[in-house]
């Protein structure tokens, strides 16, 4: 039986999301170690539903829709759902962890868009970017003390981080596995191969308004 705002009675906070999309992935993993139920809505960029357009004030995903607000940035979406429930202790990190998440999205995202996407940025110089993204991902090598950022557990800047480290390699991960990290390589392998990233990146069909609702984790 469904109602207006799910399937069985739930009332659970809506997520739109985009599988792909870094910032989503992020906010699905800090979902997921929460243990914090959501209906999920998968966007598909191109094509934008009125509903999300409606909710969101940016027009990006991810976008959490709570009853009396709306959270529309990622790193705000984790550290809500952490507050509620961090069982792994995410949010127990230095404050140079919270510096490490700003300067990602500041400093290496740009140069990560302009070396991915080149053809968008005729006026840029491609390899510029790439070494400057390069530069920033040595620096972040060198900051793994343990087999994550400040240890042996994952922390908050290390799930914050990682989506955009697998969207460089991933330009040519041949190269990105032999540049010869000391520690990079594996911290990000840490992640792909585990069981929340799997989870994370479970398929979705593009959400319609008429679809039953479906539920994440």
């Amino acid at each position: 039986m469904k109602n207006q705002r799910g399937f069985l009675g739930k009332d659970v906070p809506i997520l739109y999301s985009f599988r792909r999309c870094p910032y989503a992935i992020r906010a699905r993993c800090a979902l997921l170690s929460s243990n914090i139920e959501v209906e999920l809505r998968e966007v598909v960029l191109k094509d934008k539903p009125h509903e999300f357009l409606k909710a969101s004030n940016t027009g990006t995903v991810p976008c959490l829709q709570l009853k009396n607000k709306i959270i529309d940035e990622s790193i705000d979406i984790m550290i809500w759902a952490l507050r509620k429930n961090d069982p792994d202790g995410w949010l127990d990190m230095p404050a140079e962890g919270y510096r490490l998440i700003d300067e990602v999205e500041k400093k290496f995202k740009p140069n990560l868009d302009k070396t991915k996407y080149a053809t968008r940025y005729p006026q840029n110089d491609s390899k510029v970017s790439k070494n400057l993204a390069i530069e920033y991902l040595i620096n972040l090598d060198k900051k793994i003390k343990g087999e994550f950022l400040y240890g042996e557990q994952p922390k908050l800047a290390d799930i914050a981080i990682f989506p955009f480290v697998r969207q460089f390699a991933n330009i040519d991960i041949n190269w990105f596995n032999e540049f010869g990290w000391q520690k990079l390589q594996n911290w990000l392998n840490a992640f792909v191969g585990s069981n929340m990233f799997d989870k994370s990146q479970k398929k979705f069909v593009k959400w319609r308004p008429a679809a039953d609702p479906v539920f994440f984790p």
